[in-house]
């Protein structure tokens, strides 16, 4: 179980910053569906396109809400990044 300062650092309710990462490519037209994320594709040779989502969402649950997004768009989810402040 989770000390209450772990808490305090990965609050639920609370805004945080991220950086989610996903094979494939989507362009800004999805930016609002997307939690207003800024989106960046990119190609790497070894991996073909990826999408990196940067951005503040307003809780745990916006993210949640962005990632089945993602997952119904059938995007391999590469990497979710806590950025906290950055």
């Amino acid at each position: 179980m989770p000390t209450s300062d772990n808490r305090k650092d990965f609050a639920f309710d609370r805004p945080g910053n991220y950086r989610i990462r996903v094979r494939g490519y989507l362009d800004d037209s999805w930016t609002e569906r997307l939690g207003g994320m800024r989106i960046t594709a990119s190609c790497l040779n070894d991996q073909g396109p990826v999408t990196a989502l940067d951005g503040q969402l307003r809780d745990q649950a916006e993210l949640a809400g962005v990632l089945n997004t993602l997952y119904e768009l059938h995007l391999t989810l590469l990497s979710v990044e806590y950025l906290n402040g950055e």
